[in-house]
């Protein structure tokens, strides 16, 4: 009898970059059809003078049309040098390889990070990426790689690493230990809003009780399913064999070796101190210049603004612009310091190759954040996001709903558009004028309809490839990625994070309606209630 074998069709992946590329393509015909059938919607505005809404029309822009192609082609390079991920990766990147290259990291994660146990390792990652939100998304461009990095040499998988950071920071996005950004960008569209019923103050602590408590608890969510679900699920991390490379070993004594050991730990020791000293000095001037009216103080602040809260976190916040660089100044200076005491490094020119060799690894992350920012832009050029949302919203307005079934309604609305439009900013311009005031006359208070809106905005912001910081997500799983001909793709990618963004997408179901049926203050005053 002859042998029949069966021909199996080897599995065929497209690289993201790849994928990325065809969704820029498919954007631009889908606009060129949409347009073609005068695709466009009304949303309204509150005017804070006449305190009346006002209609705005928006129509899908033609990417397919001359126009549209100009933009394209003219704006490619403004897109990829103005793409918010861009530049905060690569100033991190610049202090963590600074300080991975003198052994500063290694080091430091050796001696104290590696003492933790998985459990608290992983809730320490979650709740920092969870309250980095306070300043915007910098905790993509600084937990992201650093996270992979710690977890890497303390002998755990990388991969598990990036998904911890990234979910963390995604779907805990909006709530922190105290008033962020969130807060400064969200509380102008709630007041309008408001004002459509009646004069209501609303305070940038309105929701801080709530925010605070769901930091914790989202954070506890986390870890458990980190642990118990994905961690055991991705399994071990296959190193490449280090020992295949040919070295000349020399045979030395078991006291020599002790000595050698002996002197190691001490220089680090020694390395380690100096970091801190550094890291401290580095610290309190950088608190130092948060501080109004005293000498040389102040600096990081807007003064145009009248509150300290608008002063540290307002559109035109130096704080803000300038936090990336400051935590990339604090591992640069802690790593030489470290790199100097400990002998690691003998001069500039050491600090520097060291660097660059670590900094040669992102080449495909560059590349992809380039396709992703020309992606970005060509959608949201075309409104089609902001077209949805606007439907979405005027599918509520038409629902007569009150209490719970209103919550659950709105939340679910607002999850959904965050798939197509990821700004917290523009979805709730667009839900509030409707939201607010249907909450309001549900007798559930304005504050209480923007932590709705927070909350469903966390629910679903990592699971969509239009989030701008999914692409330091995506290319950082490939660069640790070890199969280099089976990439991690935009469906495998999400798969990963799948029951993270279901399990914590209950959690923050939960939270909010078990808030508004306890009745519990969600901040200072101010109860869910009217």
């Amino acid at each position: 009898m002859r042998d029949k074998r069966k021909l199996k069709l080897k599995k065929f992946y497209f690289h993201p970059i790849t994928v990325f590329i065809f969704l820029i393509f498919l954007t631009v015909i889908l606009s060129g059809i949409f347009s073609a059938f005068q695709m466009q919607a009304t949303y309204n505005v509150v005017n804070p003078n006449t305190k009346e809404l006002e209609p705005v029309l928006i129509t899908v822009e033609n990417m397919l049309s001359f126009d549209g192609l100009k933009f394209i082609i003219s704006n490619a390079a403004k897109n990829f040098l103005s793409f918010g991920p861009l530049g905060m990766l690569l100033l991190s990147l610049i202090g963590l390889t600074i300080a991975e290259g003198t052994g500063f990291i290694e080091a430091f994660t050796k001696r104290h990070i590696s003492k933790l146990s998985k459990n608290t390792l992983t809730f320490i990652i979650i709740f920092l990426a969870t309250i980095s939100s306070l300043i915007n998304e910098v905790g993509y461009a600084i937990l992201i790689p650093l996270a992979a990095l710690v977890y890497f040499i303390n002998n755990r998988n990388p991969i598990l690493g990036i998904i911890t950071a990234f979910c963390g920071v995604s779907f805990g996005y909006g709530v922190s230990i105290f008033v962020g950004s969130m807060e400064v960008s969200l509380m102008n569209y709630t007041s309008k809003a408001a004002l459509l019923v009646s004069s209501t103050h609303i305070a940038l602590t309105s929701n801080l009780i709530f925010i605070i408590v769901a930091s914790i608890v989202l954070s506890i969510v986390g870890t458990i399913i980190i642990e118990k679900i994905i961690g055991p699920n991705l399994g071990k991390y296959k190193r490449e064999d280090e020992f295949s490379k040919t070295e000349q070993y020399h045979p030395i004594t078991i006291e020599e070796a002790e000595q050698q050991q002996l002197e190691k730990e001490k220089y680090e020791k020694k390395g380690l101190k100096s970091a801190l000293i550094m890291a401290i000095i580095v610290l309190l001037i950088f608190v130092y210049s948060l501080i109004p009216n005293l000498p040389f103080s102040g600096m990081l602040l807007d003064m145009k603004e009248t509150t300290y809260l608008k002063q540290l976190f307002g559109d035109n916040s130096y704080f803000q612009d300038g936090f990336t660089y400051l935590v990339a100044l604090v591992f640069i200076l802690s790593g030489i310091a470290y790199g100097v005491s400990s002998k690691s490094i003998k001069n500039d020119k050491e600090i520097i190759e060291n660097a660059s060799k670590k900094f040669g690894n992102i080449g495909s992350v560059l590349i992809l954040l380039f396709v992703v920012s020309q992606f970005i832009a060509v959608f949201r050029n075309s409104n089609i996001g902001m077209i949805i949302t606007a439907w979405l919203a005027s599918l509520l307005e038409h629902i007569e709903l009150r209490g719970i079934v209103l919550i659950l309604i709105t939340m679910l609305l607002i999850a959904i558009s965050n798939f197509l439009l990821t700004s917290p900013a523009s979805k709730w311009m667009i839900f509030s004028p409707v939201v607010v005031p249907m909450f309001m006359q549900s007798n559930i208070t304005p504050q209480f309809a923007q932590i709705v809106m927070r909350a469903a905005d966390s629910m679903t912001k990592g699971y969509t490839p239009l989030l701008a910081s999914f692409a330091i997500y995506i290319g950082y799983l490939n660069m640790y990625n070890l199969q280099k001909d089976k990439p991690f793709t935009i469906k495998n990618s999400l798969k990963l994070i799948s029951p993270y963004f279901l399990i914590i997408s209950i959690t923050w179901i939960l939270l909010v309606v078990g808030w508004y049926i306890i009745g519990l203050p969600i901040g200072p005053g101010v109860m869910p209630t009217i």
